[in-house]
């Protein structure tokens, strides 16, 4: 996957001006962008690339922080006969939270999820595929959907 860059548009244009091109910057340096303001553009957010996989399941997608939400955009997609699903599990200020599930598929096929959650530098996240669709106890290898600097 590549990296590519989402650009919010609010009124009529969604052009990058010089404040929304300094903001891609700060954001490949690995410093949060800010709004652009008077713009037209009210975020320019760098996405980070992810994958997971499990048995005949892959898991792939694109991550970015946007108005203080981690958002995960992917793709579960099985090319056997069993049923998978993607959880996600956050700590916040060493609080970890359940694993909670964020797609799943039974049988050939894929099927997108967007998932968002709160984030601050104090929270750190994990994502797997795991066989089945109510527990993660059959899983593939967790990877962190929370690393930082973009690159």
């Amino acid at each position: 996957m590549s990296l590519r860059t989402r650009i919010r548009a609010v009124g009529g244009t969604a052009a990058l001006t010089g404040a929304a091109l300094a903001s891609v910057g700060l954001a490949l340096a690995g410093a949060a962008p800010a709004a652009a303001s008077g713009t037209g553009t009210t975020a320019v957010a760098a996405t980070v690339p992810w994958s997971a996989s499990h048995g005949t399941a892959t898991a792939a997608g694109d991550r970015w922080v946007a108005n203080r939400k981690l958002v995960l955009d992917g793709t579960l997609g099985n090319t056997g006969s069993d049923c998978y699903s993607v959880w996600t599990r956050y700590v916040h200020d060493w609080v970890v939270l359940a694993w909670t599930k964020q797609a799943e598929i039974c049988g050939a096929g894929s099927v997108d999820f967007t998932s968002t959650h709160d984030y601050t530098y104090t929270v750190t996240g994990t994502l797997k595929v795991c066989r089945g669709t109510t527990d993660t106890t059959d899983c593939g290898t967790g990877v962190g959907i929370t690393y930082w600097p973009i690159g």
